[in-house]
C-alpha cells in the first residue's frame, strides 16, 4: 500500500475540504447508484469493498509488504495482524458455515500440483510489483502507477489461467481437505497461534511489537470479510472477479469462450452474460480500488509523480502482472481468496499456498535489483 506522507499544514487541509467533501459524495452515489440498479444487496457488497480499500491504505494493512518485511527486516508485526485477522474471522466463519452449508460457502479448493507451483510463483511476481491482488487493486486505486500498470495485465493473466486450468489440475491433485466443525477450528486456531510464535523466534531483537493501527485494521478487515460472507453467502476473494472483467473484455472482441471449459461452465457463462454490479467479487474488487481512491485523494490531491524507473523496469512490471493473474487462478486465489479466507473458512490448501507463496516472495524480493526495481522498501 501506499506510505502515509506528512500531514498536510492546516490551511492546505481547510482549503480542501470541498475536494473532500466530493469524494465522500462519490463514493455515497455510487453505492446508492449501485442498489437502485441492481438491489440493496450489491450496494451493501460494494460498501464493503469499500470499507476493506479505506482500511487497507489508510491503515497501511497488507500483504505483501509485511511478507517483504519479515523476510528483509526479520519483523513479523504485519503478518501477526494478518494471523490475527484470519483467526477472528475463523472464530465465526467455520461453525457459521458448518451449521448454514446450503446457504454459505467456504473458499475451499484441492491441494495439487498446479496449485503449489501457482502459489510459489505468485509469490515471486507480488515481490515485483509490490503487491497481490488486494494490494494491487488498492495501489492502483490510490495512483500508484506500477500497480495502474500491473491491474490490466493481472486481469488478462487471471483470464488465460482460467482458459487452461483444466489441463493444469489434470496434473494431479489431491480430494479437497476441510477442517469442520469445532475440531476444525481448534487445528486452525492452534496453525495460527504456532505461526505466529514461530515469527516472534525468528524476529529481530526489538521487532515483536505490532502497532496499535494494525491491530486496529485486522479488526475492521475481519469484520468487514465476515460481513461479505454474511451478505454474499461466500468469503472475500479477488481473483476471480479480475478474471471476470478480462473475459467480457475478450468476448467483447470476438474470442469464443466456449472453447475454455471454465469459462464455458453454466454458472461462469451466465457471470459474464450478466451486468458486473450483480458479481459479488468484481463489486468488493471495485469497492477495493474505489476506497483506496478516496484516501489517497483525500492525503494527497488527485495526482502522483511518475516514478523514474528504467524501462526493463515497466516491462518487469507487465510481465509481473500477467504472471500473478495466471498463477492465483492456478493457486485458487491470491494472499485474500487462497491464504486469508482459505485459512480462516478451514481449507488446507490456504495453509499450503501460505508457504508456497512465502517461499517465491523469497525469490522475488532477490529479483527486484536486477530489474531494476528499488528491492524491499
Amino acid at each position: 500500500m501506499s506510505s502515509d506522507p506528512t500531514a498536510a499544514a492546516p490551511d492546505q487541509g481547510l482549503g480542501r475540504w470541498p475536494e473532500r467533501a466530493v469524494l465522500i459524495a462519490f463514493a455515497l452515489v455510487a453505492a446508492f447508484a449501485i442498489s437502485a440498479a441492481t438491489g440493496a444487496r450489491f450496494g451493501l457488497i460494494f460498501l464493503i469493498g469499500l470499507g476493506l480499500g479505506v482500511t487497507l491504505e489508510a491503515l497501511r494493512f497488507g500483504f505483501a509488504g509485511p511478507w517483504r518485511q519479515m523476510i528483509v527486516n526479520r519483523d513479523p508485526a504485519g503478518i501477526l495482524a494478518q494471523l490475527f485477522a484470519i483467526g477472528l474471522v475463523a472464530v465465526v466463519a467455520i461453525p457459521l458455515i458448518t451449521a448454514n452449508s446450503a446457504e454459505l460457502i467456504g473458499a475451499h479448493a484441492p491441494v495439487g500440483l498446479a496449485m503449489i507451483g501457482g502459489a510459489f510463483t505468485f509469490g515471486i511476481a507480488m515481490q515485483v510489483v509490490l503487491g497481490c491482488g488486494s494490494g494491487t487493486l488498492v495501489n492502483a486505486g490510490s495512483g500508484n502507477p506500477v500497480g495502474l500498470l500491473a491491474l490490466p495485465f493481472f486481469a488478462i493473466g487471471s483470464f488465460a489461467g482460467a482458459f487452461h486450468l483444466d489441463w493444469w489440475t489434470g496434473l494431479g491433485s489431491l480430494p479437497v481437505i476441510v477442517l469442520e466443525g469445532t475440531g476444525g477450528l481448534v487445528t486452525t486456531l492452534a496453525g495460527l497461534a504456532a505461526v505466529a510464535a514461530l515469527l516472534l523466534v525468528l524476529a529481530a531483537p526489538g521487532q515483536r511489537r505490532v502497532p496499535r493501527r494494525l491491530w486496529i485494521a485486522a479488526g475492521l478487515v475481519a469484520a468487514l470479510a465476515l460481513g461479505n460472507l454474511v451478505v454474499s453467502g461466500q468469503p472475500w476473494g479477488v481473483v476471480y472477479g479480475l478474471g471476470l472483467w478480462a473475459a467480457k473484455g475478450a468476448q467483447a472482441v470476438g474470442v469464443d469462450l466456449a472453447a475454455s471449459a471454465f469459462w464455458a461452465a453454466e454458472g461462469n457463462a451466465e457471470r459474464v452474460r450478466q451486468t458486473l454490479l450483480t458479481d459479488t467479487t468484481s463489486l468488493t474488487n471495485l469497492g477495493l480500488i474505489g476506497g483506496a481512491f478516496v484516501v489517497a485523494a483525500w492525503r494527497h490531491g488527485f495526482t502522483q509523480p511518475l516514478p523514474r524507473l528504467p524501462l526493463r523496469a515497466w516491462v518487469a512490471v507487465v510481465v509481473a502482472g500477467l504472471v500473478l493473474g495466471y498463477s492465483s487462478r492456478l493457486a485458487f486465489g491470491c494472499n485474500v481468496g487462497a491464504f486469508f479466507s482459505g485459512v480462516s473458512t478451514g481449507s488446507l490448501h490456504g495453509w499450503v499456498w501460505f508457504v508456497c507463496a512465502f517461499a517465491g516472495s523469497w525469490v522475488g524480493i532477490r529479483l527486484r535489483p536486477a530489474l531494476g526495481l528499488e528491492a524491499g522498501r
